[in-house]
């Protein structure tokens, strides 16, 4: 039982290849070396290294650091799949894993997201780099066959690991590639915009319990719900902290996300944005446009090297959830949506490999036909490839929300729409009734018919799009609102109505038809205390008109010809996010039920949606 749940959070959580013992064509081909190597301080640290058993040529190391485990374990034991693709597992790297510090067969105390020293002043001060410093420097000088170029690549907290492996300042290193990357947790994962992800919760025990001794075998369990029903498990639990049964003070994480509700210095020395400064190594940042993890991740790591670093620097963003990208699925579908076929393939054979042999085979030398942004649009379905993300041509278009409209016309008179928001009847995410997996994933192309009809949720459409309109970068919700409470949420969706003669498609749930489906393009989440700072929230003055200014992530999306563009706007989002109390406390993780009222939302019609329109 232990061994599948393993399997399950690979193939969820990390995006890698799900592992058995089963013999595999990776043994015909390579052979297998386990060793511990020792960093610094001491600790040692297992790590598992994959060589061709062809010798007459020598080899790039790759490497992948994780949390997840290096399973199987045993050298006679083998993965079904090494590298980031099977294409590149035939070119033939060495290929190398390992368990990060305090994981697994790894030797030490595990710090989720540990934070950066920059100035480190003796052996005892180690970090992430430190550790991949001293793993490459082993393995250029240990390891057989090897041509002493290194490259980095992971998804999810491997993607964190990669990125951090670029601060490791090794001049081995010389190809990176975070995926679906981490880059702050106040902002991914558990965190969007100071809100708390309350989907993630059955993930907690992952990163929050310490193991006592190498094994290989998992340490921690997670919680049993005794139903299958999310969404009334939640309403029925109440107050975060009647959640304290499940997880006690062992789990380390709970407690950390408990006592850090705001941007504190916890989070903050933790994000690792501010250290990707004058970045030397070549780096390829990976992400899924739908990825309901990691999307801020990838897009500002790529934004923050591309300010400060004159190195190379990509981004591929593809029509994926989670770690699609490394999977061999003949399709692209999310949810009720398919976006084509072999896109992941394609990703790997003609994307991925070439990044990794120009740099690590070839020297970086010869021409590179790769381009600054390889960028798959969701709405036409098909790649786009520019010099610089997000395009030079384009530019910034408001929309404004007057009544039940999306117009470029700003309203002569200044109304407003109002909703009740209940917290004991919150508007659901989805319209399942549970989530697959411990994290959450096809709702960001869910049909959100059932929020439009709800007196909860406002509606704002354009009138029915005479021609395409293409939208590449980020949008910014700037609305103006006012609450009969002292805090609230603001939830801001952006959807792609389609045409009620709109054909059939065989992904389409039995329930629902495409005949003007609602698809989800993007949405973000601001907790209303933290709308003018991360650090130091503030309550909203009862009734009174106020600026709550919501960036959503990037998209690359054209709304067709015959299309609409649709924004809801709502104040629950359940059990995606946990509730707002509408009332202001101090921390929303210890709560009291009397702290949750309901209250009157006001959206103004001089609020507006800025949109990066593609020229």
């Amino acid at each position: 039982m232990k061994k599948l749940l393993l399997i399950t959070i690979f193939a969820i959580t990390a995006g890698v290849f799900a592992q058995d013992n089963t013999p595999s064509t990776v043994g015909q081909y390579y052979t297998k070396r386990e060793v511990h190597i020792k960093m610094r301080d001491g600790a040692s640290l297992y790590t598992a290294i994959y060589t061709p058993k062809d010798h007459s040529k020598k080899y790039p190391i790759i490497m992948q650091r994780t949390p997840y485990s290096c399973a199987p374990y045993g050298p006679d034991q083998f993965k079904k799949s090494i590298g980031p693709s099977e294409t590149m597992m035939k070119e033939g790297y060495i290929v190398v894993y390992q368990d990060v510090r305090g994981r697994w067969m790894s030797d030490g105390l595990y710090d989720n997201m540990r934070a950066f020293i920059p100035n480190k002043k003796s052996k005892m001060d180690v970090d992430e780099a430190s550790d991949t410093y001293d793993t490459i420097d082993w393995l250029v000088k240990n390891a057989d066959n090897n041509n002493g170029n290194v490259g980095v690549w992971g998804i999810s907290y491997p993607g964190f690991y990669s990125t951090y492996s670029l601060l490791s300042n090794h001049p081995a290193l010389k190809a990176v590639s975070p995926q679906a990357c981490i880059s702050d947790f106040f902002f991914d994962d558990f965190h969007h915009n100071g809100a708390y992800l309350l989907s993630y919760w059955k993930a907690t025990p992952l990163f929050g319990i310490q193991k006592a001794e190498r094994t290989t075998t998992s340490w921690y369990k997670f919680p049993d719900l005794g139903t299958k029903d999310d969404y009334q498990f939640f309403l029925d639990a109440g107050p975060l902290a009647n959640l304290d049964k499940y997880y006690g003070k062992e789990d380390e994480f709970w407690q950390q996300l408990k006592d850090h509700s705001s941007y504190d210095d916890f989070w903050q020395k933790r994000g690792i944005l501010q250290h990707l400064k004058d970045i030397k190594p070549a780096v390829m940042t990976v992400g899924g446009w739908f990825d309901a993890e990691d999307l801020y991740g990838p897009l500002n790591t790529y934004q923050a090297i591309e300010k400060t670093s004159k190195n190379y620097n990509t981004i591929v963003m593809g029509p994926w959830s989670h770690g699609d990208w490394a999977r061999d699925g003949a399709k692209a579908v999310i949810g009720n949506i398919n976006f084509g076929d072999s896109i992941s393939g394609f990703f790997q054979k003609n994307i991925e490999a070439n990044f990794f042999r120009h740099f690590l085979k070839d020297n970086g030398k010869g021409e590179n036909k790769l381009p600054e942004a390889y960028v798959f649009d969701t709405g036409s379905k098909d790649w786009k490839t520019y010099d610089v993300w997000p395009p030079k041509n384009a530019a910034k278009e408001s929309f404004y929300l007057a009544q039940d409209k999306l117009t470029e016309a700003a309203s002569n008179e200044v109304g407003f729409q109002e909703y009740i928001s209940d917290p004991k009847k919150p508007v659901p995410f989805t319209e399942d009734i549970n989530q697959k997996g411990i994290t959450p994933r096809k709702y960001m192309t869910d049909d959100q018919r059932f929020a439009a009809r709800r007196p909860d949720v406002l509606v704002y459409e354009t009138e029915i799009l005479k021609d395409n309109m293409t939208l590449a970068g980020d949008i910014l919700a700037q609305l103006q609102v006012s609450t009969s409470g002292t805090d609230s949420d603001w939830i801001v969706k952006v959807i792609d109505v389609f045409p009620s003669d709109e054909p059939e498609t065989a992904e389409v749930a039995p329930y629902l038809k495409m005949s003007n489906y609602h698809m989800m393009v993007r949405s973000e989440v601001m907790r209303g205390r933290f709308r003018n700072s991360f650090s130091k929230p503030e309550p909203f003055v009862a009734n009174q008109k106020t600026a709550v200014n919501i960036k959503l992530q990037d998209v690359m999306h054209t709304f067709k010809k015959g299309h609409k563009i649709q924004i809801q706007i709502q104040s629950t989002w359940f059990p995606l996010i946990d509730l707002n109390p509408q009332t202001f406390v101090e921390n929303i993780f210890y709560a009291k039920p009397e702290d949750f009222k309901k209250q009157t939302q006001r959206v103004y019609d001089d609020s507006k949606i800025i949109f990066t329109v593609l020229k």
